[in-house]
């Protein structure tokens, strides 16, 4: 019988394209691939309009109006776990902590989020003057409007946090294929 040698030279290659740059320093990566992505492009989204929801309320002497407080929380909290979120997951903090189920969270959060925006674009929508030539119409008519959107782009968030939570189901043929445990 040959000996084997001892040290064998292997060489493996991919044959997929990489979607997401990643720039690493010590201890932070910094993927750049996020903000591409449809999950990345709604949170900016939402934290965009979120900013203009609150500012809007914020301006038009909201202190007046108990509806209002609601509503002002409900965006001034959105929009700060928001911005929260979206520095962990561009940052990758989300794996330094692998104990907890970051697309589970992000399910959580998302539908939490979106009850909440329901609630708060009702609430805002109800409690706009009606009288079209009062000085805060247009801020709180605008603020209605952007509150729905923001509602809009939580929802859409929190269907695909749940796409990704559920995963792709996958059957025996396809996971023989790519080579990976059919789960």
């Amino acid at each position: 019988m040959a000996e084997f040698p001892s040290k064998i030279s292997t060489q493996t290659s991919t044959s997929g394209v990489s979607t997401s740059t990643t720039l690493t320093w010590k201890f932070i990566s910094l993927d750049v691939g996020f903000v591409k992505s449809a999950a990345g492009i709604l949170m900016i989204l939402e934290i965009v309009l979120g900013l203009l929801v609150w500012a809007l309320i914020a301006d038009s002497h909201y202190q007046y109006v108990p509806a209002y407080s609601w509503v002002m929380f409900v965006a001034v909290f959105c929009w700060i776990a928001t911005v929260i979120l979206f520095v962990l997951l561009l940052l990758q903090l989300h794996f330094k902590c692998s104990m907890v189920p970051c697309d589970l969270v992000l399910l959580i959060y998302n539908f939490a989020a979106a009850t909440l925006y329901i609630t708060g674009f009702i609430t805002c929508a109800a409690s706009v003057p009606s009288d079209f030539s009062h000085y805060i119409y247009n801020k709180r008519a605008a603020a209605s409007f952007f509150a729905c959107l923001v509602m809009l782009g939580y929802g859409a968030s929190c269907f695909f946090s749940f796409q990704t939570w559920r995963g792709v189901p996958t059957n025996a043929a396809s996971s023989q294929t790519t080579g990976s445990p059919n789960v």
